[in-house]
């Protein structure tokens, strides 16, 4: 097939079966040229072309709400950190399906000081979970009293350090922290003799709890719970202030649409089962949030999964230092590997090594410091005592074998971390 010869406009009227050509001074005049008597469709400039509309998947209502609501407690409060701020908020979502939940994690919203934001964060609460139950100090017995078997409420108490502030204080309020851990899990309730004929009667404990005060709380509620550490507002850091009557309404709203929409999700909520970044009892505490993250969905999973691996992470490393049964455990390891890992360790040498120890409390535990009866108190616990061994050269002495710590590092400490590979040696 021969190729058609170009011919010009001017002297044809038979169009040309060539590309058109653009005109100087009419950039777009050779797009509707017309070929073979139809009108030409021409591809336009690269910088013309609209890409392919990329379809936006419209956020979900969960996903809107927890938004929403992280935004709202992020505006009165100064959380101290992204993730607390994530796990604040889905807890105070979660209590919304309490009945759902194996367990009722505790929100302890701790502080160094007074005037870390801590109440501030409990009033916000107060108007977003379900059925709020506050106090400033009540009896386990008043407590237990409130909690219905069905739906339960959702228990806030506020200079909770007046219940477990000391020592001395504490021990008169046992039986609050016993209703706290109990009411962590379902089915533990608590036995009562009442009315005129004596009736046994069975009262639930079971509700999720949000604890404020200043310092730590016992370590088994602690244990238990979803640990915020709240910390002064610095100078430059500005919130809204907070208004009965104004912003209380606005929160209440809010709960009101975020427990219409768990409520249709319920039957997905009891079938799931989400896989957690953490394991036994952290696993039972954050469940719920997660489970709630992935009901929403969006980055909620993501960012709930995150918060978990991190608050958990630094609660362990607290006990690590803060825990003294852990911690001896640790600094053993570390005075068995100073000597090389010896197959025993006279008790003397062990208790130099932890006395001598600047960074460890050792030294000041009593005015003589770590003794071997203070020693022994501490392992009772992990069924470690001290017993006569032989050591080189034929000698005798109270000791420890480092096979009867094995056992207690694996299960207890953190892992070592391998020692920091030396940089290599550069030439000149």
């Amino acid at each position: 097939m021969t190729e058609p010869t170009p011919k010009t406009p001017s002297h044809s009227t038979t169009p040309a079966a060539w590309p058109p050509v653009a005109v100087p001074g009419q950039p777009s005049a050779h797009l509707h040229k017309e070929q073979d008597g139809q009108p030409r469709t021409a591809t336009p400039p690269l910088a013309e072309q609209v890409p392919p509309a990329v379809p936006v998947i419209p956020a979900s209502e969960g996903e809107e709400l927890l938004d929403e609501l992280r935004a709202t407690i992020r505006r009165y409060v100064v959380m101290p950190s992204e993730e607390a701020l994530t796990a604040a908020t889905l807890w105070a979502a979660a209590t919304h399906l309490q009945t759902v939940w194996q367990h009722a994690p505790r929100l302890a919203v701790v502080g160094p000081a007074k005037r870390c934001g801590k109440s501030r964060l409990l009033e916000v609460l107060i108007e977003a979970v379900h059925d709020p139950l506050i106090t400033v100090n009540a009896s386990a017995a008043a407590i237990f009293r409130s909690i219905s078997e069905g739906n339960p409420p959702t228990l806030l108490v506020d200079e909770v350090d007046t219940i477990f502030g000391s020592a001395k204080v504490a021990e008169k309020n046992e039986e609050m922290r016993g209703l706290l851990n109990a009411g962590h899990q379902r089915n533990r309730p608590t036995l009562r003799v009442s009315g005129p004929n004596h009736d046994v009667q069975r009262f639930s404990t079971f509700a999720m709890a949000a604890l404020a005060g200043i310092g730590d709380l016992p370590d088994t509620i602690m244990d238990r719970a979803v640990v915020i550490r709240m910390r002064r507002r610095a100078s430059g850091e500005r919130v809204t202030s907070w208004r009965y009557g104004r912003d209380d309404l606005r929160v209440k709203e809010l709960r009101t649409r975020l427990a219409a929409w768990l409520a249709s999700v319920r039957d997905e909520a009891i079938a799931l089962e989400p896989k957690l970044p953490v394991d036994d009892r952290a696993a039972d505490t954050w469940e719920p949030l997660i489970s709630v993250a992935d009901l929403a969905g969006g980055r909620w999973p993501m960012i709930a999964r995150t918060a978990c691996k991190a608050m958990t992470d630094y609660e362990s490393g607290r006990d690590e230092d803060g825990g003294l049964k852990i911690r001896i455990l640790t600094d053993i390891r570390k005075a068995f590997a100073s000597v090389g890992n010896p197959p025993a360790l006279r008790t003397a040498d062990l208790l130099n090594f932890l006395n001598e120890d600047p960074e460890a409390p050792w030294a000041e535990i009593s005015s003589g410091g770590l003794t071997p009866l203070k020693l022994r108190a501490l392992l009772t616990d992990y069924g470690i005592s001290s017993g006569n061994r032989r050591f080189p050269g034929g000698n005798q002495a109270k000791g420890f074998t480092l096979a009867q710590f094995t056992d207690a590092w694996t299960r207890y400490c953190p892992p070592e971390r391998p020692a920091p590979e030396a940089a290599p040696a550069t030439g000149a």
